[in-house]
């Protein structure tokens, strides 16, 4: 039997231009799900997921890294009835290790995509989009670095309509910009947030400041609500009607629009100055795929040489997908690998269908970044 529920998995990855302080992000992801009591920050050569001697002394991220964390939403109780388990792969922004991104997101059921919030759309924002259209991966942005000089959520927000789709939507608006920046809105709910505490582990609710502020959230949360109940007929007339559907209800759909590709929900936040990730990580459960939302993998049998599905179930034949090659100096060599369907175990034989021959899984090896934890079998959605 499973260990965890594949309804509350999420295989997602971290993708952005360079600079766009993605490995940050990932940072911060590490200490608020609780795997790290310590925020190695990239500019001092103490991130966690840029272990490489090259990567700490440069500043800048060239493979990809694998993590698995486990998240609550906020607001709920820590228990195993709340907790979600993220399989994350932070990837290069560099263009000259692109190749990483292409490969990871070949396994990846949904991406958080990190914008810089002065720049907006970059090169290799463009380049990662495209990947991850190729791939048909469901995604969702995060635009950071607000307290940046020069920052304006609104104009990064206009570049990726612009630029990359003309689907994306803003879930949140931030309360000031550069030095200013001190919270972001909920636009579906209405309401106000500070990050408190050291490192913004506190997420505190609060009145929201100005009159202004409101009347430019309930703008925005009325071509919200607009944008969402499109996908949705009854919901459509309902709203004509004078009805706005339930909270709940909107964010059924978006979750259904989003895992179809036709909706991109925005959120706003700085990763260094601990601002908004919680919010992301929460819109990481609520609006992208666990590995059942997701088509059945297809493949080549290679008896038949016909084309054939797998489904997720654990009692399905085993199919995996070893989708990089690495060197560990303790180790040796390294495959990662996803499955789709059935269970690795180690110890066990399964066919390489590239060359034909049965090959022994040796042992089993959980990463964190360049830790390592043994485990004895892998489930479908792993």
């Amino acid at each position: 039997m499973a260990d965890y529920p594949i309804e509350k998995i999420r295989n997602i990855g971290i993708i952005a231009h360079i600079d766009a302080g993605k490995t940050t992000v990932s940072e911060r992801i590490l200490f608020y799900t609780g795997l790290s009591h310590k925020i190695g920050e990239v500019h001092e050569g103490e991130a966690i997921m840029d272990w490489m001697e090259q990567e700490r002394e440069r500043g800048i991220t060239i493979t990809a890294a694998a993590v698995t964390a486990y998240w609550h939403k906020v607001g709920l109780a820590k228990t195993k009835e709340n907790e979600y388990r993220f399989n994350i792969i932070d990837t290069p922004g560099h263009i000259d290790f692109t190749v990483e991104v292409k490969r990871s997101l070949r396994v990846l059921d949904g991406v958080v995509v990190v914008f810089d919030g002065v720049a907006g759309v970059e090169p290799q924002s463009e380049t990662n989009w495209r990947y991850a259209d190729d791939y048909k991966v469901p995604r969702i942005c995060f635009i950071n670095k607000l307290d940046r000089l020069g920052a304006s959520f609104e104009r990064s927000y206009k570049s990726i309509l612009e630029r990359l789709t003309p689907n994306a939507i803003r879930m949140q608006l931030p309360d000031g910009e550069e030095e200013k920046f001190q919270g972001v809105i909920n636009l579906l709910e209405m309401k106000y947030y500070k990050f408190n505490g050291e490192h913004g582990e506190e997420v505190v609710e609060a009145e929201i400041p100005s009159d202004d502020l409101r009347k430019r959230a309930e703008s925005a949360r009325a071509e919200l609500i607009e944008k969402i109940v499109e996908h949705d007929d009854a919901a459509m007339q309902e709203y004509l009607d004078g009805k706005e559907p339930t909270i709940e209800r909107l964010k059924q759909i978006l979750r259904k629009a989003t895992l179809e590709n036709k909706l991109v929900p925005v959120f706003a936040g700085s990763a260094l100055r601990n601002k908004g990730v919680q919010f992301v990580l929460d819109g990481v459960v609520n609006y992208l795929p666990s590995p059942v939302d997701r088509p059945a993998i297809k493949g080549i049998d290679p008896k038949t040489g016909n084309e054939t599905t797998r489904e997720t179930p654990d009692s399905a034949p085993t199919a995996a997908l070893a989708f990089k090659i690495a060197t560990d100096p303790y180790v040796g060599q390294l495959a990662f690998f996803r499955v789709y369907s059935g269970v690795v175990n180690a110890g066990s034989y399964i066919l390489n269908s590239t060359n034909g021959q049965q090959e022994r899984i040796g042992r089993i090896l959980r990463m964190r970044a360049n830790d390592r934890e043994e485990i004895k079998e892998v489930y479908a959605g792993g």
